[in-house]
């Protein structure tokens, strides 16, 4: 049997609890939050910490990518985990190890003791940056997923302005000797308190009703697909879940037997993949670094600008994302980074380490990403995979986006002082463009569509 298509003006029809859906989106999304805060937090304090434990450039690369390393994990472990005890519950172990992590962080007495709290927190944040999205998807209605998914990267923004400005706050409190000895740990210990908040604000928040009806908890999920579209929708939409729930093989068999799920899979794992490879991390782990090459000494505060850029540009992508679509904006976003990163690229090779212009260009790069592939991949890996295996295509796909992570935050500061900025930014020019085809080629557009929608589509 096809699937029976509830038009967009249908759902905006029905008398489902806006707030109530705007309130669990805004809830799950504050993973994000963890995501982009940690992201960013350890700008502050790797200088701090290269001088108090004499780290080589190799070693600042460790300790930034080992958070890397307990993420990938933490990501691979999120989708037979959340299948099994559902996503609110990872959510709230997610956000518990990220507390542990910032506590053991901030009493550290060796570089080993920090690279292992690291880890440990990348777990936490690793299974959030999966099942935050994948509960948001699976409780949006389809004509508000696109903004509601991006509330996640909105998130990730917040988090990152936050940074910025504790970090500058910080620091403000002492001279270079306590903060080399002491600041670092203020640093990273207030990241224990957004973890804290997440676990609140989870509190009241329902389970995901496609979880739910997989769990055989069909009424549960009918009182909550209810206060979110309305009674009628609700039954056509607990019907088609259902049916699209029917399928008997495990997850991990249907997404590799099956010839357009295989597809489905490689274009979430490559989209994930390029969503780092364009250069992204590089600049917000080390924002100081690349800021004071490109323009000299500039404070922390002025480092800020990246965050508003993120902000301001989640916004644009949040307003166009459901009106001209996933592909368009991701299209334009890759285009224009890579003009950008050319540029950039051409700044630092002839203006050399005082172009106010390199930075400018910069700021822009960051405000790009946020309208396209900083939003709308997430948007888009968490929708194109069937109900039975979003959780674990969602894990494996996630997996490859830290990977990719790990990689760049892992090797660029090798890069940086082996081959120059120049060098750096056309490097991730090229990943630009790559990324640019391979979206224009391969990736689907999804606005719109139900979920159950967007299976069918595959088939």
């Amino acid at each position: 049997m096809g699937i029976v298509k509830v038009t967009s003006d249908e759902y905006k029809e029905q008398k489902g609890n806006l707030f109530f859906v705007i309130f669990i989106s805004c809830a799950a999304a504050f993973g994000g939050l963890l995501y982009g805060y940690d992201t960013a937090v350890i700008s502050g304090a790797i200088g701090l910490m290269k001088v108090h434990f004499n780290l080589s450039p190799t070693m600042v690369g460790f300790v930034v990518s080992s958070l890397l390393l307990g993420g990938a994990v933490g990501v691979l472990a999120s989708g037979k985990l959340s299948d099994r005890f559902g996503r609110k519950s990872i959510l709230l172990l997610a956000a518990s190890l990220f507390d542990v992590s910032a506590i053991m962080q901030a009493l550290s007495s060796s570089i080993s003791f920090v690279i292992i709290s690291r880890i440990i927190g990348g777990l936490g944040i690793g299974m959030a940056s999966v099942l935050s999205i994948t509960y948001i998807s699976e409780i949006a209605p389809p004509h508000m997923r696109g903004r509601l998914g991006s509330l996640y990267q909105f998130a990730v923004a917040v988090g990152i302005v936050s940074v910025y400005f504790v970090n500058d706050y910080i620091l403000s409190i002492g001279e270079d000797a306590w903060q080399n000895s002491t600041g670092w740990r203020y640093i990273i210990g207030a990241s224990g308190i957004p973890a804290l908040l997440f676990l609140l604000i989870l509190s009241p928040v329902p389970e995901s009703p496609r979880w739910l009806v997989k769990a055989n908890r069909t009424l549960e999920a009918m009182d909550i697909l209810i206060k979110i579209n309305g009674t009628h929708i609700a039954r056509q939409e607990l019907y088609h879940i259902e049916q699209s729930l029917k399928e008997n093989q495990p997850a991990s068999l249907s997404l590799f037997k099956e010839t357009c799920l295989r597809k489905a899979l490689l274009i979430g794992i490559l989209l994930a993949a390029f969503q780092q490879l364009v250069g992204i991390n590089a600049i917000i782990y080390y924002a100081p670094q690349v800021f004071e090459a490109a323009r000299g000494n500039l404070s922390l505060l002025v480092t800020s600008m990246i965050g508003v850029a993120a902000f301001l540009g989640v916004l644009c992508s949040m307003w166009l994302i459901d009106r001209i679509g996933r592909k368009a904006l991701l299209l334009i976003g890759t285009a224009g980074m890579a003009v950008t990163q050319l540029l950039v690229s051409f700044g630092f090779h002839f203006q050399g380490t005082e172009g106010l212009t390199t930075s400018l260009l910069i700021v822009f790069y960051l405000f790009l990403f946020n309208i396209s592939m900083g939003p709308v991949v997430w948007v888009v890996i968490s929708e194109i995979f069937p109900n039975h295996a979003r959780g674990y295509a969602m894990s494996i796909s996630t997996f490859f986006l830290w990977v990719a992570n790990w990689f760049v935050s892992q090797f660029f500061p090798i890069l940086w002082n082996k081959a120059g900025g120049s060098f750096t930014f056309l490097f991730f020019m090229v990943m630009c463009l790559a990324s640019f085809l391979f979206i224009w080629k391969w990736v689907p557009e999804t606005k719109g569509k139900s979920l159950e929608e967007i299976e069918h589509m595959w088939k």
